[in-house]
């Protein structure tokens, strides 16, 4: 999920707010955005254990398939803004122009490659000019499977002594059913049944789109999330509107097929940094809120909140972060792990 900086809502804010605070049930479960891909390229076996380290209740892994049927983790299934495919000869001829959810992408997509293929290519940071420390690590990394990742987090839970939850992202899964012929929906089934990962186990499904948690709520009973973004609505609907599936309405027919809501931050807290009524109503709905994304340099923070001109610096982001726990928000996605299990330590 991505949709950074926090756009121009929050211009004039200051930071200096002492939001009024909605009570919480219990405290905020921090999950890790992609691993903790503020200190490590995201989506690597590396980035998850480091979120692990440092203290994530879960880690979220976007999913998407290879072309022998073999779920992966990356952010989008183009696969050159995340390894290093473009500068490999032997793959040239793999590039495509493709129309996903209404928008023509240009590049190399997972769904062309074997297992075996993708295994050659090496993961680098997404952002570096917001995340240079992150390139140092540029070339070290394999694309992980999600098998893989969960023998990572069962060997954590063995050296830790404390559960590690899942929270996978379907990416694009329309698209891939429709134009690919491959059902992220009978994979991800076939692979937590494999792993032997059950509905009572710390996992939470998440999707942008409608029908394909409609279809996992129909086969499982694994919790579902529906995701929220700032514009637009679900590729899989085009009638649809975010803005209208948060009112009250909209959240009591989300919750006839999803447990939350992972919405965008804006949703949450208005101008001044307030809590808008997004998680009184959720609530009120039956579903947990989960909102997305904290992070911490000046690149992904409004202009209010930044720190110098310095992209990759620090801005104020605790003010932001103190704001959105007093939401009363049941839990965050962030790049960032160590600085919110700090943080909510303090409030505790």
């Amino acid at each position: 999920m991505v949709r950074s900086p926090f756009l121009a809502f929050l211009i004039g804010a200051f930071v200096a707010v002492t939001p009024i605070a909605v009570a919480a049930q219990d405290a905020p479960i921090v999950i890790a955005h992609r691993g903790a891909s503020g200190e490590r390229p995201e989506h690597t076996l590396a980035a998850y254990e480091l979120a692990i380290d440092q203290g994530a209740d879960f880690i979220e892994p976007d999913l998407v398939a290879t072309k022998d049927l073999v779920l992966v983790a990356r952010h989008e299934n183009e696969l050159s803004d995340t390894t290093d495919v473009a500068s490999r000869e032997e793959f040239e001829d793999r590039r495509r122009d493709k129309i996903i959810d209404g928008q023509r992408i240009a590049g190399w997509f997972a769904e062309d490659f074997t297992l075996a293929e993708l295994r050659t290519l090496r993961a680098r940071e997404r952002v570096p000019a917001t995340r240079p420390a992150n390139a140092r690590f540029d070339g070290l990394y394999q694309v992980p499977t999600l098998a893989e990742i969960v023998k990572l987090v069962r060997a954590k839970e063995a050296a830790t002594g404390r559960r590690i939850g899942l929270y996978p992202e379907l990416k694009h899964p329309t698209f891939l059913l429709q134009e690919e012929g491959i059902d992220m929906v009978d994979l991800l089934l076939r692979d937590l049944r494999e792993l032997g990962i059950g509905a009572g186990d710390p996992v939470f499904v998440q999707s942008f789109e409608v029908g394909v948690l409609q279809r996992l709520d129909q086969r499982s009973d694994y919790r579902l999330v529906q995701l929220i973004r700032d514009v637009g609505g679900p590729a899989d609907e085009p009638g649809m509107r975010y803005e209208e599936m948060i009112s009250p309405t909209g959240l009591k027919e989300i919750a006839t097929y999803a447990d939350g809501i992972g919405p965008w931050l804006g949703h949450v807290l208005g101008e001044d940094l307030s809590p808008t009524d997004l998680v009184a109503n959720a609530r009120a709905a039956g579903l947990t809120v989960h909102p997305w994304t904290l992070r911490k340099e000046n690149g992904f923070l409004p202009p209010a909140l930044q720190n110098g001109a310095v992209q990759s610096a620090d801005g104020r982001y605790r003010a932001l972060w103190s704001a959105a726990i007093a939401s009363g928000a049941d839990g965050f996605f962030t790049d960032n792990v160590g600085e919110l299990v700090e943080l909510l330590g303090e409030g505790r």
